[in-house]
């Protein structure tokens, strides 16, 4: 059910807000009780609003200045967003950067935290949020922020994933905020991080190379045109033999992203139900080829 959502249009819209209202659980109800930094751009933006609070001697808002100044910060990254990833993920975008800061408006903040002990909550907060944005990744969508700039990066060949950089950025945040906060909680939010940053990896199929070794034995060219033609990979051919059987064998390798495996796997069911393929995952791939992040 899933799968068919995310390759329908209003499916992965859907999938998007979704994956916004996730990660709103995760840090609502897990890091901001905690007491943790979210991190990323969010986490900038509540660093710049209390350095402006304190500057402007306000001790309190009745609102918070943090998603303005999110949502100000994010406009040169929408223009970066329509200009180099596509027309298509600036609005999603845009829709989903709107979904994030509705939830985590409306997502309630429990006066204290669920679980107790503080290091369970950074891991379920930082898993859980990150399961979420990596849904909204997947569905070509991002709550914008440092999600752009990641995505940005590897569409142009750094190697690095989103969550990757999302790590790095952090680690120079709290090191510049350190005398903002205790070193306890700045170090359990830099666990927080890290473990948000694993799981958006792990979440966001589209990041994942994988290898595809196909094994057929009809000799028609149809399989062939379909992954050419609708997938866009390039396929290398090899000749095999059964070696109990003693037929001969096709043998087709295909480097794609996990998230085109489900696309595959239908075609493979219409054109040879008999075949069957194998997919190796992390394999890591240079020079022709082309990474599709959204």
């Amino acid at each position: 059910m899933i799968n068919t959502a995310m390759h329908s249009r209003w499916g992965r819209l859907s999938m998007a807000v979704l994956g916004a209202f996730i990660y709103a659980i995760g840090i609502n109800l897990f890091v901001v009780p905690a007491g943790l930094i979210t991190g990323g751009m969010m986490g900038f933006c509540q660093l710049l609003r209390s350095i402006l609070l304190t500057l402007l001697g306000i001790k309190s808002l009745s609102f918070d200045l943090t998603g303005i100044i999110y949502y100000v910060l994010n406009v040169p990254l929408f223009i970066i967003a329509y200009r180099s990833l596509g027309h298509m993920f600036f609005r999603n975008t845009l829709l989903c950067t709107t979904a994030y800061t509705v939830f985590l408006s409306i997502v309630p903040i429990p006066s204290t935290p669920i679980v107790e002990d503080i290091l369970t909550g950074c891991l379920l907060g930082g898993v859980i949020s990150g399961v979420g944005t990596g849904i909204a990744l997947t569905s070509g969508c991002c709550g914008g922020g440092l999600d752009i700039i990641g995505l940005y990066m590897s569409k142009k060949g750094v190697k690095i994933t989103v969550g990757q950089f999302g790590m790095v950025f952090n680690f120079v945040l709290f090191a510049l905020c350190w005398m903002m906060y205790d070193i306890p909680t700045m170090i359990y939010s830099v666990l927080n991080n890290i473990f948000h940053g694993i799981a958006l990896d792990r979440a966001h199929r589209q990041s994942v190379t994988v290898q595809v070794l196909i094994f057929t034995k009809k000799d028609g060219q149809e399989l062939d045109q379909y992954i050419m033609n609708n997938l866009h990979r390039g396929i290398t051919r090899w000749e095999g033999k059964g070696v109990y059987t003693g037929e001969d064998t096709h043998i087709l390798c295909v480097c794609m992203n996990k998230y085109e495996i489900e696309d595959l796997r239908d075609a493979l069911r219409k054109i040879d139900s008999s075949a069957f393929f194998i997919v190796q995952e992390g394999v890591h791939v240079s020079r022709n080829f082309e990474r599709r992040l959204s």
